[in-house]
């Protein structure tokens, strides 16, 4: 677990995160990441998308029961 400090940044408050977080979650600057409530009333940070991720599993879902279709449609 790390503490981390909030920053004044311009008019707003920001948390700068260390190196080994950053390399943790694979991001760099300019990057975005997602806050999600998380069941035992915390919040959890990624960045990963579960809105996006849920659409694509049923984007995947369409495509792999309607394959024969799109191979048709990509003619």
């Amino acid at each position: 677990m790390s503490a981390l400090k909030l920053t004044q940044i311009g008019n707003s408050v920001g948390v700068i995160l260390p190196k080994e977080m950053l390399a943790y979650l694979k991001v760099e600057k300019g990057d975005t990441l997602f806050v999600s409530e998380a069941p035992n009333g915390g919040y959890t940070l990624t960045p990963y998308s579960p809105e996006f991720e849920a659409q694509m599993g049923a984007a995947r879902r369409i495509m792999k029961k309607r394959r024969n279709v799109l191979r048709e449609l990509a003619k």
